[in-house]
């Protein structure tokens, strides 16, 4: 009974936020999206911190650390260099362009009517296919988190739930990793969809009504009770293994010294893994990305400061939270699963886990909540999942419907087609119900994933093609409109490419050719094609103060002597990022005192040569 009332506790507060915030989020889209360029930087990085935690993240983890080791978690922390670089060299620049979404500033930076299709095109591809894609993600790991929870078969009458469970199976619409021919499938399906209908209903209810301030204010309370509730479930994990100690010698004794080694190392154990890993993970995955200069919800929340000192604090807020912070809590919980739910026959070797292995291992963090967390500690634990699913949820659907609504209906269908302006009411009623649309999308895609570590290979190998031209769009002024739209079809038609005549391929290689073929096609295309009007490029100078190469435009070298600053504070910020996580980590999972503490003192010290570099005001 106590774990339902901290969850329904959880669900009134979100809601009353959400009315209560409805008045100031319908003044416009600046207000409802942006929530009228207010927030504060710990705000704005603790609301990015809670997005990006998602339900789905801790299943990553556990399904990681069991088929690859802690090692494979850089695949997670590296992005650090790209949080602390959009804080740092274009926090200040996506402030000052002043516009609503990512896909707004193509018609800033580039000029002609190609623009503005450009323009639909990216509103179309961020705020559907990869928008939906990821929030097919977070649905996926809702569904094995409310499974061995929400019993709904057992709690309503049999004629609620047999229809339910009869047109999924009609339609072939599996919601559960139980297999097809299982008697089962179709009444956990049935749950499921329940469950997540539910779930979307009370998210949508809320962040539709406040926009992004009531989004904001329940990320806040999300992310300080999914904290707070993974540390206790860390506590418990250890303390029923036998303590931190305990780790190393317990996953010796059940998988042998070999399998010890990788499981728990945080660098490189085998060649191979160094070849394609660390080049792919330390030099290439950190940009290649969609969201590689902060494009999406990242660049929202960091227009919605206040200031740019505000946006620099709430880049590295966000970092500090989401690589060291989570991270140090989700390592013990995923080593402590492997103990207390061990692998019958011992860990498949590296690189050879099947798709059934790693769904098996995601659900094992459910399970651990399931079994050994006792009441109240287990609602806690709950209400923190489901504040880290709404807290994702809220966020994709206010970001995707900035685009539905500033992009495609008010730039392309009203002004553009219709010659029309619409009412900020209008607008805002359209943002509201773009929302259902979003969902469905993410709906339909969910059912044809399958593991979440999978569609999130999948999802990297599709953005990979963007990075790029996304970070030299802001630092050099030579890339022009050709130079985008080359990286956007070499992405969508290398990725299909790729993932079938390239099939064999770790997806590390896949991940490598991708961002080869799209690098030097995109440099190719800029230099064989002039550079945007001069009058666009000093309408966007003018506006925006870039950092980089802009020798044509700039008055004493500012902007190179800008980047020359920002540039190393982004990369001592990261060194230290990644010694910290190291280092605490190592403390944490057994391995040399010194050495532990040596590189936790090292990230400290650097701590003040950064933040003086990064920090100065003429940014």
């Amino acid at each position: 009974m106590i774990d339902l009332v901290i969850v329904l506790t959880f669900i009134v507060y979100s809601i009353c936020v959400g009315f209560w915030m409805r008045k100031k989020a319908s003044r416009g889209l600046e207000d409802y999206f942006l929530a009228g360029r207010t927030l504060k930087g710990w705000q704005a990085g603790c609301s990015m911190a809670a997005t990006q935690y998602a339900a789905d993240t801790p299943l990553l983890v556990t399904g990681l650390v069991a088929t690859a080791g802690i090692f494979s978690l850089w695949r997670l922390w590296i992005y650090a260099i790209a949080f602390l670089m959009m804080g740092f060299v274009f926090g200040a620049c996506w402030r000052r362009a002043r516009v609503l979404t990512d896909a707004e500033l193509t018609e800033l930076r580039y000029g002609g009517p190609g623009a503005s299709i450009l323009r639909a095109v990216k509103a179309l591809h961020m705020g559907t296919m990869i928008n939906c894609t990821v929030l097919a993600m977070v649905l996926i790991a809702a569904t094995r988190l409310s499974e061995p929870f929400l019993l709904w078969h057992e709690w309503l009458p049999q004629g609620c739930i047999d229809p339910i469970a009869k047109l999924l199976e009609s339609w072939q619409f599996s919601m559960t990793t139980l297999p097809a021919n299982d008697p089962q499938t179709w009444i956990y399906s049935a749950n499921n969809l329940i469950s997540i209908l539910l779930i979307l209903a009370f998210t949508t209810l809320y962040s539709t009504t406040g926009g992004l301030r009531s989004v904001v204010a329940t990320d806040i309370v999300q992310f300080a009770i999914a904290m707070i509730a993974t540390a206790f479930y860390t506590w418990i994990v250890l303390t029923k293994i036998g303590g931190v100690g305990a780790l190393p010698e317990k996953i010796g004794e059940l998988y042998g010294t070999p399998s010890q080694h990788w499981v728990l190392s945080f660098g490189p154990t085998q060649w191979q893994e160094m070849t394609f890993l660390f080049t792919a993970v330390l030099f290439v995955q950190w940009f290649a990305q969609v969201s590689s200069d902060g494009t999406g919800y990242l660049a929202q929340r960091t227009m919605a400061c206040q200031t740019d000192r505000d946006a620099k604090i709430a880049a590295v807020f966000f970092t500090g939270a989401q690589v060291v912070l989570r991270s140090l809590l989700w390592i013990p919980i995923a080593l402590g699963l492997l103990i207390l739910y061990p692998v019958q026959g011992g860990l498949p070797q590296l690189g050879e886990a099947s798709e059934a292995f790693r769904i098996a291992r995601e659900g094992t963090f459910a399970l651990g909540i399931r079994d050994f967390l006792p009441p109240g500690i287990r609602g806690l634990m709950l209400t923190g999942m489901l504040a880290a699913l709404a807290s994702t949820v809220d966020t994709h659907l206010n970001w995707g419907a900035s685009y539905w609504t500033n992009d495609l209906y008010k730039r392309f269908l009203m002004e553009k087609f219709l010659k029309r302006k619409p009412s900020s009411k209008e607008l805002v009623w359209i943002a509201r119900l773009s929302n259902l649309l979003i969902l469905t999308i993410a709906i339909i895609i969910m059912a044809n994933l399958q593991s979440i570590q999978g569609a999130w290979h999948l999802s990297l190998l599709f953005g990979s093609g963007l990075g790029v031209v996304l970070i030299l769009r802001w630092l050099w002024y030579r890339i022009n409109l050709w130079s985008e739209i080359t990286a956007g079809i070499v992405s969508v038609f290398a990725s299909p490419f790729l993932l079938i005549y390239f099939s064999d391929f770790h997806e590390g290689y896949r991940l490598l050719l991708m961002v080869l073929i799209s690098t030097l096609s995109v440099i190719a295309v800029t230099l064989m094609t002039p550079p945007e009007p001069r009058e666009i490029l000093e309408t966007f100078y003018a506006r925006v103060s870039p950092p980089g190469f802009w020798g044509p435009f700039e008055k004493k070298n500012e902007s190179i002597d800008r980047f020359k600053r920002l540039l190393p504070a982004t990369l001592l910020a990261s060194a230290s990022t990644f010694l910290l996580v190291t280092g605490l980590g190592m403390l944490l999972t057994g391995h040399s005192f010194w050495t532990s503490m040596t590189l936790t003192v090292l990230g400290i010290l650097l701590i003040p040569f950064w933040w003086r570099l990064g920090m100065q005001n003429n940014s």
